[in-house]
């Protein structure tokens, strides 16, 4: 069985962003076209948190190169705290025909990867080429948000302002610096600062990527923001029910947004239907879904389907192949069976 650790993942990762990108995308379409399978998430929650979970996304991706696997992943928000990552994951791939483990690899940053470049890949999608993103703002200043940065850069070459927002005092002028330094040489006329809630609720595409669930954020306090603004809303439980209603809304998949107390969920409690979902991002790709309303707020909510995990590490693991990265285990199958191993010419 293959094993890619942290570091192995990482050197895979370098330099693949527009081909995760395409992962995504072509992940979308195939779902679009019935060419998936996608059995519900479950959630598993330590007793007496209700903050952390552990969420397991098992998942068939066909087309060209089917692929099948399990995404094992655990949110604790309290680990930021002690200056540790939220979120840890394990992705495993199984063989087609056997069924047996095929890879395990280290799924944290697959996991940031796929979010990010599904947010980018909306955006791009949801703006259309008549509408130019020149700015962005980010609130949350985590991995996540993080990484969607580097792939809006990759699907919006014309920005130029990034806001960076947290609740947390310094945080977005840590992120800030980290992003000046980094990104300064390779793109001298980006702008990173830190700013207010309304400053980066005013930009272009606005990207929310926290680990609040208490619904804080009411669009209609913010009047001021752009017209057909794109809000990436990826952590789910930001947005009142108003906000949610008043927009444009897609998802990735109807079906599982409308679960486990996302603001979508909660909006079709209160609204007693789902008719508020104006499109899933399939039909956004493939220029099927109908028009907003001019000047209308565009809201994607994307629950986060275990296919982009499969589609992403599918591509890690053919670039770690090509490039010698990771490591082979052994002793990871069942081995040979005692009575039925003999006829069929092996060894009882």
């Amino acid at each position: 069985m293959r094993i890619l650790g942290r570091e192995d993942v990482a050197a895979a990762l370098a330099g693949l962003d527009a081909a995760v990108l395409d992962a995504v995308r072509t992940a979308y379409v195939l779902h679009g076209q019935g060419r998936s399978e996608v059995p519900f998430s479950g959630f598993l929650r330590p007793p007496g948190d209700s903050g952390s979970r552990i969420i397991s996304l098992p998942a068939y991706l066909g087309g060209p190169e089917p692929v099948m696997g399990l995404k094992w992943i655990s949110s604790f928000p309290a680990n930021v705290e002690k200056g540790l990552q939220r979120a840890s994951s394990v992705q495993i791939l199984n063989d087609l025909d056997t069924g047996y483990p095929l890879a395990v690899l280290e799924g944290g940053q697959i996991s940031a990867s796929r979010t990010a470049a599904s947010a980018a890949l909306a955006s791009r999608a949801l703006h259309g080429e008549a509408r130019p993103v020149h700015t962005v703002g980010l609130i949350g200043c985590g991995t996540i948000n993080r990484r969607v940065l580097d792939f809006l850069l990759l699907t919006h070459p014309g920005l130029r302002t990034v806001v960076l927002q947290d609740a947390v005092p310094g945080r977005a002028e840590i992120l800030a610096a980290q992003l000046s330094e980094e990104l300064g040489a390779g793109r001298p006329g980006l702008r990173c600062t830190p700013g207010g809630l309304a400053e980066a609720l005013s930009a272009d595409t606005v990207s929310i990527a926290t680990t609040d669930s208490t619904y804080w954020l009411d669009l209609a306090a913010h009047p001021d923001r752009p017209a057909h603004q794109v809000v990436l809303h990826l952590s789910l439980r930001d947005l009142t029910t108003d906000s949610v209603l008043g927009a444009y809304n897609v998802v990735d998949d109807t079906d599982h947004a409308m679960r486990e107390r996302t603001s979508l969920h909660r909006a079709e409690q209160e609204a007693g239907h789902r008719r508020f979902v104006a499109a899933e991002i399939a039909a956004v790709l493939a220029g099927e879904a109908p028009a907003p309303q001019p000047g209308q707020t565009v809201v994607f909510s994307p629950f986060g389907l275990g296919i982009l995990d499969l589609a992403v590490a599918r591509t890690v693991l053919a670039a770690a192949d090509r490039a010698g990265i990771g490591g082979e285990a052994a002793g990871f199958d069942p081995g040979r069976h005692g009575v039925t191993a003999a006829p069929a010419g092996g060894t009882a």
